[in-house]
């Protein structure tokens, strides 16, 4: 019973950069644009947020925890929302091809974070770590009085507080899309470009707005990567950390068929796959092939949710697809 309560509780906190990943790119497919630097994002995100707590912590006599952990929230959140940006110029504007631009955003930002994460660690004289206080505060329950609780106290409320932070954000934009005009409008601008804007929406507005709020989401994943201690090197600027998570991001948006509410699920299954190995080892399955289950899964995924016909379970109309005024 132990091993399954620690195996969910592990689970819970794998799929928290996951949903953060996932929720940002289905408000950025939303507008209708098609974002693959996910991963890239997470990268920019995790670094800046990392590097903004680090400088805070150096420049200060007795640095406060809150604050250098609200420094690093929207130093992350900024930094992803820049390269989301610049998608959205290069996409929006310019009209470039999505596709490809996703992809150069993937290769920028890997490159960007690892460069500065080297760059800031040689400095630091080996490697960029934040304090204790910080890494307590990304990392121990929010609601410690209430971890003692049999059962249910470590299921449900032995969380950091991004874990719970993710989950409000997911509410937060299932209520935006669903339930408020603006939403409406959003979704509008993603189904029919022409027609939205034939409407009196101010298209480019909403692609901007939807798509550099989505990067900084998907951002503040990177920096939950590089926080979170589940690993054993919380705050710590690891090479190459986000190691793919910005991928399996982009394919739970389709395991959940682009719904804030669904990807709670999808994100806790993945990160369920992702931790199997360590509490439920095999002795004839070699663990190389273990580790590699999520990304079978989500080949698995990609193939079932092409199968699928219902509309509901639909991309939106125009994702992927410019829009020429001029043609309307």
């Amino acid at each position: 019973m132990t091993d399954v309560m620690n195996f969910l509780f592990a689970a819970v906190l794998a799929a928290c950069p996951l949903l953060l990943g996932t929720l940002g790119e289905i408000l950025t497919e939303k507008s209708g644009n098609l974002n693959l630097g996910v991963e890239g994002m997470m990268f920019m995100g995790g670094i800046a947020g990392l590097a903004g707590s680090y400088y805070y912590e150096k420049s200060v006599a007795e640095p406060v925890a809150w604050v250098s952990i609200t420094i690093a929230l929207v130093c992350s959140f900024l930094c992803a929302s820049l390269g989301a940006l610049i998608y959205g110029f290069l996409t929006i504007t310019l009209r470039a091809n999505q596709n490809v631009t996703g992809l150069a955003l993937t290769i920028f930002g890997t490159g960007f974070g690892n460069f500065f994460g080297e760059f800031i660690g040689n400095a630091a004289g080996g490697y960029v770590s934040v304090s204790q206080a910080t890494k307590a505060g990304f990392n121990n329950p929010l609601f410690p009085f209430l971890t003692g609780i049999p059962v249910i106290g470590k299921l449900l409320f032995s969380y950091n507080f991004m874990v719970y932070f993710s989950l409000a954000i997911a509410v937060f934009i299932w209520y935006f899309l669903a339930r408020t005009r603006k939403g409406l409008n959003l979704r509008a601008v993603g189904e029919r470009h022409a027609s939205a804007d034939a409407a009196g929406i101010n298209v480019s507005l909403y692609k901007y707005l939807a798509t550099c709020i989505g990067g900084g989401i998907t951002g503040l994943g990177g920096l939950y990567i590089v926080m979170n201690s589940a690993n054993g090197v919380g705050g710590v600027w690891v090479h190459n950390c986000i190691s793919g998570y910005g991928w399996l991001s982009v394919a739970l948006v389709i395991f959940a068929t682009w719904h804030p509410a669904r990807s709670i699920l999808c994100a806790l299954a993945f990160g369920a796959l992702s931790v199997m190995r360590f509490y439920f080892p095999s002795s004839v399955i070699p663990i190389s092939l273990y580790e590699i289950i999520p990304y079978l899964a989500t080949v698995i995924v990609l193939i079932t949710a092409s199968l699928r016909k219902k509309r509901d379970n639909q991309p939106p109309a125009s994702l992927g697809l410019p829009y020429f005024r001029e043609e309307r």
